[in-house]
């Protein structure tokens, strides 16, 4: 865990990445951090808008970072930011990580620790970096996402050959004749045991998921998901 200096208000070299950010007066930002030991959290930049600052070039989403901060409000300050490196995600998968991030703004509370899905969303832009299929890594992170929130799905056994996703619960269906008749067990399997194929299994995953996050996001679409869908229009 990084280490805590002798005030409880603050904490030095804590490894996290930039999720948003957002201007606070003439030359501040709010910047919405994803640490890992510390989960989601706000923090002030003072002086971060300003030519010579010692944040300029340091707070953009994708890349790892060393913080320090202290204060004792929900929202503290950021004192020092450490850059560790920079993960090269080609134009093709930058909307992917923003769809993460995203993700992360909407639906994960402030303050609670999220060690492994900190992990999982690190491995996850390495992935998406290293050029993996996109849409099978993002529906295990997905996963893990759901799972933080304690919203996961259950391991089985999928007795029944076809499942639906109704009102937060998942529920047996073997209607097949019906378009929307949900997701086969062989994919639920697949999912959890992260062995998800292209194509078909990857299709009733991503509906599947999208079921669910947009019963808890109580179905207010995500932005990025709004352009992705515009763009496919061009």
């Amino acid at each position: 865990m990084a280490e805590k200096a002798r005030s409880d208000f603050r904490v030095n070299g804590q490894p996290t990445f930039v999720l948003h950010t957002y201007p606070w007066k003439e030359t501040s930002l709010i910047v919405e951090f994803f640490t890992r030991d510390f989960g989601r959290m706000s923090l002030v930049a003072r002086g971060a808008k300003r030519p010579m600052s010692q944040y300029r070039g340091l707070l953009n989403p994708f890349c790892p970072l060393a913080i320090s901060y202290s204060g004792k409000g929900e929202i503290k300050n950021l004192i020092r930011a450490e850059w560790y490196g920079t993960i090269p995600l080609g134009e093709k998968f930058l909307m992917s990580a923003f769809y993460i991030n995203e993700l992360l703004v909407r639906l994960l509370p402030r303050g609670v620790p999220e060690q492994a899905l900190f992990k999982s969303y690190y491995e996850t832009l390495k992935k998406l970096a290293s050029g993996e299929e996109p849409l099978v890594t993002l529906r295990y992170f997905e996963l893990d996402f759901l799972n933080a929130l304690g919203y996961g799905l259950p391991e089985g056994p999928f007795p029944a050959s076809r499942y639906r996703f109704v009102v937060g619960d998942l529920i047996a269906s073997d209607n097949t004749a019906l378009e929307n008749a949900g997701v086969s067990s062989d994919t639920l399997r697949a999912l959890i045991s992260r062995t998800l194929q292209p194509g078909e299994q990857e299709r009733e995953a991503r509906m599947l998921t999208r079921d669910l996050i947009g019963y808890y996001l109580e179905e207010i679409p995500l932005n990025t998901r709004r352009i992705l869908n515009e763009l496919k229009k061009i």
